[in-house]
């Protein structure tokens, strides 16, 4: 199991604003989850997505599409993987981990 976070960021909008790509990309990830394919988190200046490494690199392949279908000339996409083999852990897993380091 691996986590993705995972930036999109549509260049050439028509204003500052890029809430409406990004509510697109969460709607696409909305039925990846419910294909039972990923689960994912939106944050304020990212998205995770954590599943198996195939299907993240499928995943992000879709979204960093979705810009470009809406007729935008340039789509720039940041991607950082944590890929732990060792145990299958959730994304969730890490947090209750440094919150026992805190107690």
């Amino acid at each position: 199991m691996a986590i993705v976070d995972v930036v999109v960021i549509p260049v050439g909008t028509e204003g500052p604003s890029v809430s409406q790509y990004i509510a697109e990309i969460q709607t696409a990830l909305e039925k990846f989850k419910k294909q039972g394919t990923i689960d994912y988190q939106l944050t304020p200046m990212n998205t995770l997505i954590e599943g198996e490494l195939e299907d993240l690199l499928h995943v992000i392949k879709v979204i960093h599409e979705l810009p470009f279908n809406k007729g935008l000339d340039r789509v720039c996409t940041n991607i950082r993987i944590d890929d732990r083999r060792d145990k299958k852990r959730k994304m969730n897993d890490k947090i209750t981990s440094v919150q026992k380091h805190l107690s």
